[in-house]
C-alpha cells in the first residue's frame, strides 16, 4: 500500500466524523422525511399522468351530452370593464320570471314579426322548425326575448333563420341572455333597442360527471367553447365576443353596452346584411 492510500483513508474518515457532528438526531430524521415527502410526490405524479394519458377523450358529440348555458335571470351582474360603469339594463325588463323560465313560445304577430318568449329548451330547434314550415312565408323578422338554455337548441335555430334570410331583434325591455346571442347571430340583420338586456356569462355541460369523469367534462367544454367561437365567425359577430361568457361566472351577467355590441358585431349597422 503506498502512502496516498494509507493516508486517504483516515481523511474520508475524519471527513464524515466532522459532517456527522454537526447534525443532531432531529436534523438527519427531518431531511430523511423530507426524502420520503419528495418520493412518494413524484411517484403521485407519475402515476397520475399515467392515469390521465390511459384515458380515451371522446369526441364531445358522440358522449350524447347537451351543453347548456344556463337559462339566467341572476341579480348580479358584472361591470363591463375595469374603472368602467356597470351596465346594468335589468330595470327595463319587462317579461316576468315565470314566462321566461317557461319553454321557447312563438306567436306571429303583424308586419311579419314572430316573437319568441322564454327558455330555449330541448326541442325548441324542432317546434321553431314547425312553426317556420308552417307560416314561414310571413316571418321577417325573429323577435327575442330570452334568458337562454339549450346551446345546441339555440344555434340550431338560428342556422335556419339565416338559411330563410330572417332578420332578429331584441325589442325595448325584452331580455336577451346566455345562450340567447347566439341565436341571435343567426340573424342576416340584427338589432337591439336601447333598453333592451345582452348578457353572457358561462355554460356548463349538462352530463352526468360521474359517468364522464372531470377531464372529460373539461374536454367538452373546452370544444364546445372553440365551436361556439367557429359558429361567430360563420355568422359574422367577433368571437372575441365569447371571451365575456367565459369569464363570467355562471350566477351573473355579463351585459354588453351599447359600443360593444357594435364592435363585436353583434348588431348590424342599418341596411347591412351579416355575412355567413
Amino acid at each position: 500500500m503506498s502512502l496516498d492510500q494509507t493516508t486517504s483513508a483516515p481523511d474520508r474518515e475524519g471527513w464524515l466524523t466532522r459532517l456527522a457532528s454537526r447534525l443532531d438526531d432531529g436534523a438527519v430524521i427531518r431531511w430523511a422525511y423530507h426524502g420520503l415527502l419528495a418520493g412518494a410526490a413524484v411517484v403521485v405524479g407519475l402515476d397520475a399522468w399515467d392515469l390521465y394519458q390511459s384515458q380515451e377523450m371522446l369526441d364531445p358529440q358522440s358522449t350524447g351530452g347537451t351543453i347548456f348555458v344556463e337559462p339566467a335571470l341572476p341579480p348580479a351582474l358584472r361591470p363591463s370593464g375595469a374603472g368602467a360603469s356597470p351596465v346594468d339594463p335589468r330595470r327595463h325588463v319587462t317579461l316576468d320570471d315565470n314566462a321566461l323560465r317557461a319553454p321557447l313560445q312563438f306567436e306571429l304577430k303583424p308586419g311579419g314579426i314572430l316573437a319568441a318568449s322564454g327558455s330555449i329548451d330541448l326541442g325548441s330547434a324542432a317546434r321553431f322548425a314547425e312553426e317556420i314550415e308552417a307560416r314561414g312565408e310571413y316571418v321577417k323578422t325573429l323577435s327575442l326575448n330570452s334568458p337562454g338554455g339549450s346551446v345546441d337548441d339555440a344555434m340550431a335555430i338560428a342556422r335556419l333563420v339565416r338559411e330563410r334570410g330572417i332578420s332578429t331583434e331584441v325589442a325595448d325591455g325584452a331580455l336577451c341572455a346566455s345562450s340567447c346571442p347566439l341565436l341571435m347571430a343567426g340573424g342576416v340583420t340584427r338589432s337591439a333597442g336601447d333598453q333592451s338586456a345582452i348578457g353572457l356569462h358561462q355554460f356548463y355541460a349538462a352530463t352526468d360527471l360521474s359517468a364522464t369523469g372531470p377531464a372529460q367534462a373539461m374536454s367538452d367544454a373546452q370544444a364546445t367553447a372553440a365551436r361556439i367561437s367557429r359558429y361567430l365567425g360563420e355568422m359574422g359577430v367577433e368571437p372575441a365576443l365569447w371571451l365575456h361568457a367565459l369569464d363570467t361566472p355562471p350566477q351573473m351577467l355579463y351585459y354588453l353596452s351599447a359600443e360593444e355590441l357594435e364592435k363585436y358585431k353583434l348588431v348590424t349597422p342599418a341596411g347591412v346584411v351579416a355575412g355567413g
